[in-house]
């Protein structure tokens, strides 16, 4: 399974989804720590993709799903 799966599958399955955020560091839990900082360099990758939108905020980044993409995420996770 993909790092970029596994991110986008922990966010739908928290419903993490446009106004709902959490923090990247979040996203990382339940990984090997070894794959850390693969995984944090998966979310900005996915960022870039626009499948995760992105929120500063005084205590740090937060994240979450992108609402308009979420038949293309949905699918993505299925696979």
């Amino acid at each position: 399974m993909d790092l970029k799966q596994i991110i986008l599958r922990k966010l739908y399955r928290r419903r993490v989804i446009g106004g709902k955020h959490t923090a990247v560091e979040h996203l990382t839990k339940g990984l090997p720590r070894h794959l850390a900082g693969v995984a944090k360099n998966a979310v900005k990758e996915l960022v870039k993709e626009g499948f995760i939108l992105t929120k500063s905020t005084s205590y740090g980044l937060q994240v979450s799903l992108n609402p308009e993409k979420i038949d293309e995420i949905t699918k993505i996770i299925e696979e």
